[in-house]
């Protein structure tokens, strides 16, 4: 690791010792890496240690592993940290509900520890400016946003968030969008108010049939809920 660079802190939460070892063995060169086999500490942890990412495996004694992402993503402090489940249950209905849990990515054992690396530093690297660059609020709003599709077909589409910034928010979307596409954003109560243009800087999941999307503010006015 050069010096001064960041070093990023790693979660990991499995209850099998030797799992944890190999990650930690394989990790350690590029992260920090804290860990614990037993779940029920995993959030105490997360709380007092402010990991990047959390790497889950899903069946684990007392707490389960789709339990502790549910608890992690229902908390603003932790709800903005990457999860990434690491499991053998090779299912497609497990791998949906990891997704409508706001799980990250899913990985199966054996683990491709080159695919892991990326996955962690496509999250780390690139996303991280935006997701500390405002604090985020639990707020439920219902937004309509309007633009153009991936392909360049127009859309507009009601959507929710319940997490927005200053400078954002994030919602799901049935429509797919590119990554740096704009869209109008209107507030909808009972009238609806343009607030702002903004533009799409991370798509968060793929797995479903809709997706979740990060947005930031390219301009707004006075009529957005946070300033």
């Amino acid at each position: 690791m050069p010096e001064g660079e960041q070093v990023h802190r790693i979660l990991v939460v499995d209850d099998d010792d030797s799992m944890r070892n190999i990650l930690r063995m394989r990790l350690a060169d590029e992260f920090e890496v804290i860990d614990t086999g037993d779940p029920a500490q995993a959030l105490g942890l997360a709380l007092e240690h402010k990991p990047d990412a959390v790497l889950l495996d899903l069946v684990m004694p007392k707490v389960s592993g789709f339990e502790l992402c549910q608890s992690l993503r229902s908390l603003s402090y932790t709800s903005r940290i990457p999860v990434f489940v690491i499991t053998g249950r090779a299912v497609a209905e497990t791998r949906e509900h990891c997704a409508n849990l706001g799980a990250t990515a899913f990985f199966e054992k054996p683990l491709n520890f080159v695919e892991l690396k990326r996955r962690l530093g496509e999250e780390l690297h690139i996303n991280r400016p935006e997701r500390r660059a405002h604090v985020r609020v639990r707020m439920r709003l219902i937004l309509k946003i309007r633009g153009d599709d991936a392909v360049g077909n127009r859309f507009e589409e009601l959507t929710a968030t319940e997490n927005v910034s200053a400078g954002g928010f994030l919602c799901n979307s049935t429509t797919t969008l590119a990554k740096g596409s704009n869209v109008d954003v209107y507030l909808c109560g009972e009238a609806e108010r343009f607030v702002g243009r903004a533009r799409m800087v991370r798509k968060e999941n793929s797995i479903t049939a809709w997706q979740r999307y990060a947005f930031q503010f390219e301009e707004k006015n006075s009529e957005w809920v946070l300033q």
